[in-house]
């Protein structure tokens, strides 16, 4: 069987995994905080006898987008956008510390600080929890106060905040987090900010992940062609040499 169903098929299941990246960016294009995906791929010689005259195509270290996204004012004091590169720390299902830029808090029946899915947002101490019915202030540098009525605000704790890079690069998990290499904690960067009373968007342009869709279509069909024409070429070949036998 010619290699070229191979080299075709590695074409096509490539084109396959970009499509279901940008589905995914487009349905999160009105998420908050939400960094779009970004899919790479690299051509890898295949080696054997001959020359090296096809390639698979593999998929290479993914990453997200670090474009910050639209920025729109709530007025509501639990709403907070992270600045510049910042993200917030909040506790992961598993138990780990992890990072999103979502910054639509609550506060939830036990007066825990939580994000708009319920994980609690963490402080380096841990997680930040109120007293219950306390009305919350979050100040630009992640300070947390909360204050019962007739009674003067309680310092409770300060948000982590870390700021990625070079060295400390996040990676996204399949929960849709972003955790520091071997899921190891980022330090607090204490010159981060947020601004309150706001929420930052979805970095993801839907236009460009449409037309990215288009192109990634068609991109799968011409893959597809490739794989029929080799059938059709096999097909021929093993009748041919049926007739000289």
């Amino acid at each position: 069987m010619d290699r070229l169903i191979y080299t075709a098929m590695t074409g096509a299941s490539a084109a396959q995994h970009r499509q279901q990246l940008l589905a995914n960016n487009l349905a999160n294009a009105s998420t908050p905080g939400f960094r779009a995906e970004l899919s790479t791929f690299r051509a890898v010689p295949m080696r054997g006898d001959g020359a090296s005259t096809r390639v698979f195509a593999l998929e290479a270290t993914a990453g997200h987008s670090d474009a910050a996204g639209p920025i729109s004012h709530t007025g509501r004091k639990l709403d907070v956008a992270a600045r510049g590169g910042a993200f917030l720390a909040v506790q992961g299902l598993d138990g780990t510390e992890a990072y999103s830029r979502a910054g639509a808090l609550e506060v939830n029946a036990d007066g825990t600080l939580v994000n708009a899915v319920g994980l609690p947002v963490l402080s380096d101490a841990g997680p930040l929890v109120a007293p219950v019915g306390a009305q919350i202030e979050i100040a630009e540098d992640g300070t947390v106060s909360a204050s019962v009525a007739g009674q003067p605000p309680e310092l409770i704790g300060r948000i982590k905040l870390v700021t990625p890079d070079a060295d400390n690069r996040l990676q996204r998990g399949g929960d849709g987090l972003f955790r520091g290499p071997q899921a190891e904690p980022l330090p607090t960067d204490a010159t981060a900010r947020l601004q309150s009373g706001a929420l930052e968007g979805s970095n993801v342009n839907p236009i460009e992940a449409m037309i990215g869709m288009i192109a990634v279509a068609r991109q799968f069909e011409a893959q597809m062609r490739l794989l029929q024409n080799a059938e059709t070429n096999d097909r021929t070949a093993s009748q041919l040499l049926g007739l000289g036998s």
